[in-house]
């Protein structure tokens, strides 16, 4: 059940028409247009792609689409999560749209001991053949030891991180090796992980979530490869440049972590609408704002 993952990590938006209905053809676009920037994984219907506002039904429909556009390029992740039920039934539509594994997202939100956020893993594991990649964050916190039990279980293929503890990664990371899964995948699952990926990486975790990659590929493998190869002035100049004004903007409004993405695909001419509640588009002058922030990031490729 191996997947692997070589590159920024696209989280594609979800387009909407007026309706707030999905448009597949809008999907095709953006995943073909993103494929020349050489993504190295695809995760669809995830937390960029307001996985919170779909249904099962327009989750498939999310992966499918992206399944076809992508024809095996890379791996297509779906996301799943939610209430139990609703999640093993997300996990049934995305392998029946061809994903090749799952995000898996927290379960609904009730507070759980750790044995029963194992348990839950465990439910979806065994109603889907798909590899599972955990979602630790918000009410599902996973411990050291809790990783690797589920690390036993070769059809959980990875550990992602959205919490922010970086001692707790660690000995998550050290506990899961310790296990013998040297197929184990780690990510960083902060919001604008490029702002923490250097320090995520020292300590053996070494993806990342690029959301800023849907609306500005290039800035993206920018950094990415100024990280790959050691360029810490480069690295700092984009995380000065750019990341460290988009990540002030995001943090003006919750749920900035999405619009803010969405409206930057739509200021990039693909009219993939706005967000769904309880989430909301950002007004005239966070847009102007934006805008100004993704022009000096890209001036910064000239430099």
């Amino acid at each position: 059940m191996t997947l692997s993952f070589d590159g920024v990590l696209f989280f594609p938006v979800t387009p909407f028409d007026e309706r707030s209905t999905i448009v597949e053809g809008l999907i095709t676009e953006q995943i073909q247009s993103r494929l020349e920037h050489r993504p190295g994984g695809i995760f669809a219907a995830c937390g960029t792609g307001e996985f919170h506002s779909l249904s099962v039904a327009e989750v498939g429909t999310v992966v499918g689409a992206t399944v076809t556009a992508t024809n095996g390029a890379v791996p297509v992740i779906s996301g799943a999560g939610g209430p139990l039920g609703h999640a093993i039934d997300c996990a049934k539509a995305a392998a029946d749209a061809g994903a090749d594994g799952l995000l898996l997202l927290p379960p609904y939100l009730v507070s759980a001991p750790v044995d029963g956020l194992i348990n839950y893993v465990q439910a979806v594991a065994a109603a889907t053949e798909l590899p599972i990649i955990v979602y630790h964050r918000a009410n599902a916190k996973f411990t050291a030891a809790a990783m690797a039990r589920l690390a036993e279980n070769p059809q959980v293929i990875g550990f992602k991180d959205g919490v922010g503890d970086l001692a707790e990664a660690q000995r998550i990371v050290l506990a899961v090796n310790a296990a013998g899964r040297s197929d184990f995948q780690f990510f960083n699952g902060l919001l604008t992980a490029e702002l923490s990926q250097a320090a995520y990486r020292a300590i053996g975790v070494p993806l990342y979530s690029s959301a800023a990659f849907a609306m500005a590929p290039e800035l993206a493998n920018a950094f990415y490869t100024a990280l790959a190869e050691g360029d810490e002035a480069r690295r700092l100049e984009l995380l000065a440049g750019f990341y460290e004004p988009l990540v002030a903007l995001r943090d003006k409004v919750p749920g900035y972590a999405v619009s803010l993405i969405k409206a930057g695909v739509v200021a990039g001419g693909l009219a993939v609408g706005g967000v769904r509640p309880p989430l909301i588009d950002p007004p005239a002058d966070d847009l102007a704002a934006l805008k100004e922030i993704l022009a000096r990031g890209r001036d910064l490729l000239g430099s």
